[in-house]
């Protein structure tokens, strides 16, 4: 190698060495300049993470208390602790609960407070169920317009009872009618229908 090349290389690794602490330096002042706002954005992901995983124990905690306070009840329903339990950590599940006991007990004035449950169905079961329960022809006609409820065949189908009882026939046939073909209660209609009403 020539002193020429040997000058060169020198040269050009000065100005990578120059370049690598240039880019030092504008790395320390933009560190130096944002400081205060990274150091707040580290602390704010630190804390959100913290929070989500506080957040997430949390409500498996409630998820956990609320499946033992069921089970309990399940296996004993008079317990006022677990009951309490359920109510405060699962208001839907306790919902679920109330409307099964509404139902086993015939109790129309807790169906009736189910009227206005969160909880997926319990307002639209209990509202079939006291309406069923106390023989409500205005309440099962009202239910059978409701759109989407569950058992709306099977409240025609109390509906043609009714009339059948009160010798009405044609108001029978005329429910008995509104239920559609593909319905599990179509046959039980049809049976009504061809036995029960002529």
């Amino acid at each position: 190698m020539s002193l020429k090349e040997n000058i060169e290389a020198l040269k050009e690794e000065l100005n990578s060495e120059e370049k690598f602490f240039e880019s030092a330096v504008r790395t320390e002042r933009f560190v130096k300049r944002y400081q205060k706002p990274l150091i707040g954005s580290v602390v704010t992901l630190l804390l959100a993470s913290g929070g989500a995983i506080a957040y997430s124990a949390y409500t498996n905690a409630k998820i956990e208390s609320s499946n033992v306070a069921f089970n309990t009840l399940l296996s004993n329903p008079k317990d006022t602790v677990a009951l309490k339990t359920l109510k405060n950590d699962n208001p839907e599940l306790y919902d679920v609960w109330s409307l099964s006991q509404g139902i086993a007990r015939n109790d129309v004035t807790l169906l009736d407070s189910l009227k206005n449950s969160k909880a997926f169905g319990v307002s639209d079961i209990a509202s079939y169920e006291s309406a069923a329960i106390n023989e409500d022809k205005a309440g099962l006609e009202s239910y059978t317009k409701t759109q989407g409820a569950l058992y709306k065949d099977l409240a025609l189908v109390e509906l043609a009872v009714m009339a059948i009882h009160q010798g009405n026939i044609s108001q029978a046939h005329e429910q008995i009618a509104l239920i559609p073909e593909d319905s599990p209660m179509y046959q039980v209609g049809r049976s009504l229908s061809h036995y029960g009403v002529k």
